[in-house]
C-alpha cells in the first residue's frame, strides 16, 4: 500500500533524481578539472561520491527511504526541543532572571506546541483544521493461530476487502498499555462476603490472591487497537468512513465500534501519556463504552508474551 511507482530500472522517481543529480554534478566537476586533473584521479575521487548517492538512493531505515530519514534527523536536530502550549511566540525572560548555566550560557527559549489536532467534535472526530477530520474506531483482536488454513483465509480476505474499500488514508494504531489489577483483587475480597454460598467465598478470595500474584511476578500489558480513517471532505464523509470500517471489519471476526467523543479524548491523552498505568475499568475496551470489568473479557499479556484471560 501506497507503495511508490518505479520509473526505471526498478527505481522510483525520487531514487532516480538523487542519482541524476549527482551524476550530472560529477559531470560538471569533470567539464571544468579536465585538464588539470588525471582521469584515475578523478575517477578515485567520483567513486566514494557515487557510492554515497546511490546508498542514499536505495538504503531504507525505520521502513524509509534513507535520503527522507536523514532530512528528518536534520530538522529534528535543529528544531526546539522544549516546547510549551502558547498562542503566540514566546517572549524572552527579562534581564534580571537568572537563566544561564554558565557564564555566556544562556538556556534557549521554548517554542509554541502545534499539535495537529484543533478540537473534537460532537460525533467524535478528530479536527485537524485543513486537513480535514480523522474518526477513531476501537478494534478487538482475533486469534489468527489458532484457525484452521481455510478460516486464516476467510480473515484474510475479510481484511483485504476493508483495504481495498478505502477511499482515503487510514492507519493502524497498536499500543500496549500497562494494567494494574490490584484494584480489582480487592473489589473481589470486598465482595466476597456476601456471596451466597461459602465456597464462592472460598473462590472469590483465591481468585483475588492469584491476582494479586500476577500484578507482584508480572508486568501486565493491554492491548489497545484504534483503527483512524481520515477525509479531506467533510465530517459527514468521515463518519461514513469509520461506519463502514465497523462493518467491514466485522466480516472477519473483529469486534469495533466508533468512539465517541469521551472515548476519542481518552484515547487522544492515553496516547500522549504512554508510560501512564490504567486500571481495567477505566480502559476503553473494543466495545468503546468503558464498560467495567466484570461485564467483559479482558486479555492481557506480560513482557514475556504470555498472556491472562
Amino acid at each position: 500500500m501506497e507503495r511508490e511507482d518505479r520509473i526505471a530500472f526498478g527505481m522510483t522517481g525520487r531514487q532516480l533524481t538523487i542519482l541524476t543529480v549527482a551524476a550530472l554534478v560529477l559531470y560538471a566537476a569533470w567539464t571544468a578539472l579536465a585538464r588539470v586533473v588525471h582521469p584515475l584521479v578523478f575517477v578515485a575521487a567520483a567513486v566514494p561520491i557515487l557510492g554515497t548517492a546511490f546508498f542514499l538512493a536505495v538504503g531504507r531505515r525505520d521502513g524509509i527511504s534513507l535520503d527522507r530519514w536523514l532530512l528528518a534527523g536534520i530538522r529534528h536536530r535543529r528544531a526546539r526541543h522544549q516546547l510549551v502550549p502558547a498562542e503566540g511566540p514566546i517572549a524572552p525572560a527579562p534581564a534580571w532572571v537568572t537563566t544561564t548555566r554558565g557564564p555566556g550560557d544562556r538556556l534557549p527559549l521554548p517554542a509554541p506546541l502545534r499539535l495537529p489536532a484543533t478540537g473534537i467534535t460532537a460525533d467524535g472526530l478528530i479536527d485537524l483544521g485543513s486537513d480535514g477530520t480523522t474518526g477513531l474506531v476501537a478494534a478487538s483482536t482475533v486469534a489468527f493461530g489458532l484457525r484452521t488454513p481455510a478460516e486464516q483465509n476467510g480473515l484474510v480476505a475479510g481484511f483485504a476487502r476493508w483495504l481495498h474499500s478505502l477511499d482515503g488514508p487510514a492507519q493502524i494504531l497498536v499500543r500496549a498499555q500497562r494494567v494494574d489489577l490490584t484494584h480489582v483483587a480487592d473489589r473481589i475480597l470486598a465482595h466476597a462476603p456476601n456471596l451466597p454460598h461459602p465456597a464462592l467465598d472460598e473462590a472469590a478470595r483465591s481468585h483475588a490472591a492469584f491476582l494479586d500474584e500476577l500484578a507482584a511476578r508480572r508486568e501486565l500489558l493491554h492491548r489497545h487497537v484504534t483503527v483512524a480513517v481520515r477525509s479531506t471532505r467533510s465530517p459527514g464523509h468521515t463518519a461514513h468512513q469509520a461506519a463502514e470500517a465497523v462493518r467491514a471489519l466485522s466480516g472477519c471476526e473483529v469486534a469495533a465500534s466508533v468512539l465517541d467523543p469521551g472515548d476519542a479524548a481518552a484515547t487522544l491523552a492515553g496516547a500522549l501519556n504512554p508510560s501512564a498505568a490504567s486500571s481495567p475499568s477505566s480502559l476503553p475496551l473494543a466495545g468503546g463504552r468503558g464498560r467495567a470489568v466484570p461485564d467483559t473479557d479482558l486479555m492481557v499479556a506480560d513482557l514475556d508474551g504470555n498472556e491472562f484471560q
